[in-house]
């Protein structure tokens, strides 16, 4: 680029109050005027900001594609946002699947298995939706705002009076720049009139702008305490949509007592998370009233197998037992030698000892 078009490009890119200020400025750029530093504190302060600048709005919107994942959804929520109009409300892909599991359960029958189960899963999936507009609002007035607010807010401000800091840096270099030539004592008295003036405004404008970035550490303690509120608000949300699952399960009578992947059986340890559950192992209740002796007596004595049913929720304290949620049916039976408080209980492939007094025998 030769020098007549870089003159043109700092014309066209810089706004500066004055003649003077561009000569200075394109002076400076060509190395024929002194350039006034900026001491080293504000320098580095300076680039604190535009990294807290930069990052922030990185995660910004990389938490927009985290909470709206269709980019034409979010580019038509900032239309309206653009439009200071209110976002029509719609349904999202849990409540939308819900609403069409339930209306092919009532077509197929609510008193059918499938029908049923299908109103069941409908159902949930509507709770899992509304637990996602939750999260979604909680996280946008909780963590995205102040992190908005920053951009469109503080920073503006730190920038108008970073430029202001600019001018009077090169208000300052100008007038150092007329000193430096004047010749004559009025001229060189008067210059050095004006030098002290611009001095003086130059430092008072770097002070304000010293205050200004200082407060980003503020900046960064606030946006700590909106991280751990995003963290929460996540937290919960993926323990609410848990439960619902596991009430889900429980209704459709195929709660798995761990969770296992497709690779391994699900008794290994390897392969699976115990379910907590709310019954401590420790106390066992009373065996029920309807549990008569002699359907206990008959399983021991054969070799057969009975349904049982289970009346609470039992949390097993070894690989050898067996979990239990509450009204699930498995199949029990009884082992030789086995301690006579326990039957040996089997859910699928699943096997492992259970406490006698959790049970009802089916007849």
């Amino acid at each position: 680029m030769n020098r007549f078009a870089l003159l043109f490009f700092f014309f066209n890119k810089m706004k500066v109050n004055g003649d003077q200020d561009f000569h200075s400025f394109t002076e400076e750029k060509f190395g024929q005027a002194e350039k006034t530093e900026l001491d080293a504190h504000l320098e580095t302060l300076l680039s604190r900001v535009e990294s807290t600048k930069h990052w922030t709005e990185k995660i910004m919107k990389q938490t927009e594609v985290l909470l709206q994942p269709n980019p034409n959804v979010r580019m038509e929520e900032f239309l309206y946002e653009m439009l200071d109009k209110k976002v029509p409300m719609r349904a999202n892909n849990h409540e939308l699947l819900g609403e069409c599991m339930i209306d092919s359960g009532h077509e197929f029958g609510p008193g059918t298995a499938y029908g049923s189960t299908l109103i069941k899963c409908g159902e949930t999936e509507k709770l899992l939706g509304s637990a996602e507009k939750e999260f979604i609002q909680s996280s946008a007035i909780n963590f995205l705002t102040p992190f908005r607010n920053f951009i469109e807010g503080d920073f503006k401000t730190i920038l108008k009076e970073r430029k202001l800091l600019q001018n009077k840096r090169l208000d300052l270099d100008a007038a150092k720049n007329r000193l430096k030539k004047a010749r004559v004592a009025d001229a060189r008295s008067a210059a050095e009139i004006e030098l002290r003036i611009a001095q003086s405004e130059f430092d008072r404008q770097a002070e304000i702008t010293r205050l200004l970035l200082e407060g980003i550490s503020s900046t960064h303690a606030h946006h700590l305490r909106c991280l751990n509120d995003f963290v929460d608000a996540q937290a919960a949300y993926y323990a609410q949509c848990y439960q619902y699952m596991v009430n889900l399960q429980k209704q459709l009578g195929s709660f798995p007592s761990t969770f296992s992947n497709n690779n391994q059986p699900a008794g290994s340890s390897s392969a699976s998370i115990w379910v907590p559950t709310a019954q401590p192992a420790a106390s066992l209740p009373a065996p029920p009233p309807s549990q008569a002796s002699p359907a206990l007596n008959e399983l021991r004595s054969t070799s057969g197998t009975r349904k049982a049913r289970v009346l609470y929720d039992y949390d097993a304290a070894s690989s050898s037992e067996l979990s239990l949620l509450a009204d699930e049916v498995i199949t029990v039976s009884s082992v030789p030698d086995m301690d006579t408080d326990w039957l040996m209980g089997q859910r699928g492939n699943q096997k492992g000892k259970v406490p006698i007094t959790y049970l009802e025998l089916l007849n």
